[in-house]
């Protein structure tokens, strides 16, 4: 593969936040599996006290694309992707997660198929569980019908599901979820889940950084829609896969409030102001449901997550 002007044809940034085994056996991954493609790799590491900061500098030592940034504190998912992308120099740049792990040669593939494909901005592969299974991953813009659709249970419902495009139906039990039809199909989504996200350099100097307001979670959906604003296209393509953890580094309740906090600071930046009030109707209404439910199923600490989830929607 020609090397480009800008020194190299991928830079991966990779935000760690004390979860120094998966990081380390996610670069080691990279470095195994991707062949004929000029890369870097660029961890930020969000002030982390399980002994990662010696374990990256002991990575930078034997490896001389890796590039590391110590944050003094936890700047969140975006703010460290941020200081990733004012320094890399690939053609593409890759978002990782710390807790994925590459399969087979993904990376320099899915660089090609960008190339072949001048009008898709983004892209991302099928994301597996441990056990093989596929996860769900992105979906469709959350307008106020598909965020009653998923407060309520309907996204799962057979044929509602293929006529309403969930908001995410990563989070339901439908056919989609279980890895029928919309996952293992290539075809362009609305949004993409940041766990691999690929771009184009020229998608970043068009759309620019990811805002600053989201610390993680629903970042990408914000970043997905200001990128096809611009006309890109942003693609699905689960001929390649990686195997995706899930979690790693948060407690189960802090993907709940983030994603509720999340999509009531994307409605306030690019909904009309009379939607956020039905917006926030609808989250409360599911939040209470859930806390009777989800408590029934699966305990008291779920009860409480989704209380103080009726709080922050």
């Amino acid at each position: 593969m020609k090397k480009t002007k800008k020194g190299c044809d991928l830079s991966i940034i990779i935000v760690n936040f004390n979860t120094k085994e998966i990081t380390r056996e996610c670069v080691e991954s990279i470095i195994e599996k991707t062949s004929g493609l000029n890369y870097e790799i660029i961890v930020i590491d969000n002030a982390s006290s399980d002994g990662s900061v010696q374990t990256l500098k002991d990575l930078t030592k034997s490896l001389s694309n890796l590039r590391l940034i110590l944050n003094k504190d936890n700047l969140g998912f975006g703010k460290g992707n941020n200081q990733g992308f004012k320094i890399a120099k690939g053609e593409f740049i890759l978002l990782l997660n710390t807790d994925t792990k590459i399969l087979d040669n993904v990376l320099c593939e899915m660089v090609i198929w960008m190339r072949n494909h001048p009008k898709v901005g983004v892209s991302s592969c099928a994301l597996k569980n441990k056990d093989g299974s596929v996860q769900g991953t992105g979906g469709y813009f959350p307008h106020l019908t598909k965020v009653f659709a998923w407060m309520f249970f309907l996204e799962d419902l057979p044929i509602l599901d293929k006529l309403i495009k969930p908001f995410h139906p990563m989070h339901g039990q439908s056919p989609f979820y279980k890895g029928e039809g919309l996952f293992k199909i290539e075809l362009e989504r609305d949004w993409l889940t940041g766990a691999f996200f690929l771009m184009r350099r020229k998608v970043y100097e068009q759309v620019g950084l990811i805002d600053k307001d989201y610390f993680m979670y629903t970042e990408e959906v914000d970043y997905c829609y200001r990128v096809k604003k611009l006309g890109w296209k942003v693609w699905y393509l689960p001929r390649w896969k990686i195997i995706h953890y899930g979690g790693a580094s948060s407690t189960r309740e802090f993907p709940i409030l983030s994603e509720y906090k999340g999509i009531k600071t994307f409605y306030r930046k690019h909904k009309p102001q009379w939607q956020t009030p039905f917006l926030r109707l609808f989250l409360k209404m599911g939040a209470f449901i859930r806390i009777f439910l989800f408590g029934a199923l699966k305990g008291k600490e779920a009860a409480v997550t989704y209380v103080k989830a009726f709080s922050e929607a």
